[in-house]
């Protein structure tokens, strides 16, 4: 084997696929294929990346597993507070639990280069690289960079966002379902301690999550319509951490904008299918689903961990084989399901603006929050 040969060649080296070649590493000859050059993030106090995400319990045991946990600064949420439009709420505490915390946020660029470290010596890294061709074979895949190096591989991994490039090549269909919404992110500072709550309000005008930092610090995912979101992007630092706090019950008093605001556009997408012929797809690659749960990164490690559990448990066997792949596409098809339906449900039901659903949908979520039972099986789901 020279190389250019390798048993896994994963195309997209994001959390997802950075997890993954991580956690084939013992096991595999791995390269790693990103289009953009890796740079070490600062951790000045006044510099934060505005894509945070809420990593669960179980996203935070394998990476654990796999040696890349913790990332430098994460914060802690260790309840939640959610509000209906119209009266109803729901609270959530770790100790329901008997937990120290229902999840952890972490800056992106912090995990990522946490990962990208842990991955030294490990992998083979080929960053910054474009990819030109790739042709799937009986026996093997061969992937062309535009600088003319030929890679072989036995399994092609498509770990490459929503946007996947290897999975348009290999012919596979991804339906998308647009919200016409937008995800508005930013990073404040906060007059008053945020208690490490997470707060959210379903609001006429989208859904408005805070999630707590370290310090007096909150991110906030405006979930809006697409003009909505033009008009917070056009508002001055001021006038963006002004409308941030009203919208959110000055619930912990001034705000002072510490990052430009961000979007991106909301979808939820599914692949007609998420393997083919010595491939499989992971992470956003996969599927796509509504930020309000804060669930799509999780899914996307929990792809890479079970894809990874499956091949490392047949080490030695051709890792492109049809019967790991269809393994794998199994293990995950129910939890993604079900994770896409809660959100898109979610998103539909406070989205409706009929009258008389508004009482109703408070009502529910007034109905559980008072039931423990269900409560508790929601957060255990919710929250694992």
């Amino acid at each position: 084997m020279n190389n250019t040969d390798f048993d896994i060649a994963i195309v997209g080296g994001g959390l997802v696929g950075a997890s993954l070649a991580l956690a084939l590493a013992s096991n595999w000859r791995v390269v790693l294929i990103e289009r953009t050059a890796q740079q070490a993030p600062s951790y000045a106090d006044g510099d934060w990346d505005n894509r945070i995400y809420a990593i669960s319990p179980g996203s935070q045991a394998f990476l654990r597993t796999i040696g890349a946990w913790p990332p430098v600064r994460p914060g802690w949420i260790r309840k939640m507070d959610v509000r209906g439009d119209a009266g109803g709420a729901i609270h959530f505490d770790a100790l329901d639990l008997a937990a120290d915390a229902l999840a952890a946020t972490v800056e992106n660029r912090s995990l990522q280069a946490t990962l990208w470290q842990a991955l030294a010596n490990r992998v083979t890294l080929i960053s910054p690289a474009e990819m030109q061709s790739v042709e799937f074979g009986a026996d093997s895949v061969q992937l062309r960079l535009a600088d003319d190096r030929v890679l072989n591989a036995k399994l092609a991994v498509a770990a490459d966002g929503a946007q996947s490039w290897l999975r348009e090549q290999a012919g596979i269909q991804f339906s998308r379902q647009p919200y016409h919404q937008c995800g508005v992110v930013a990073n404040f500072t906060c007059e008053r301690p945020h208690g490490d709550i997470a707060r959210q309000w379903f609001r006429t005008d989208g859904i408005l999550a805070w999630l707590p930092l370290p310090g007096n610090r909150i991110s906030i995912v405006w979930s809006t319509d697409d003009d909505h979101a033009v008009k917070l992007r056009a508002m001055s630092s001021s006038d963006l951490a002004n409308r941030v706090a009203m919208a959110g019950g000055r619930a912990l008093g001034d705000l002072h904008c510490i990052t430009p605001a961000a979007a991106f556009p909301l979808s939820l997408g599914r692949a007609a299918k998420v393997t083919g012929s010595r491939l499989a797809l992971v992470g956003d690659a996969a599927h796509t689903i509504h930020p309000l749960a804060g669930q799509g990164v999780n899914l996307g490690f929990g792809d890479a961990s079970m894809l990874a559990s499956i091949l490392n448990a047949s080490p030695g066997r051709d890792p492109g084989d049809a019967y790991l792949l269809a393994r794998y596409a199994r293990s995950r098809a129910e939890d993604v399901l079900r994770m896409q339906m809660v959100c898109d449900g979610l998103q539909k039901l406070f989205s409706l603006q009929y009258p008389f659903l508004s009482p109703l949908r408070n009502f529910g979520l007034n109905l559980t929050d008072s039931a423990g039972p269900l409560k508790r099986l929601l957060m255990q789901q919710a929250f694992r």
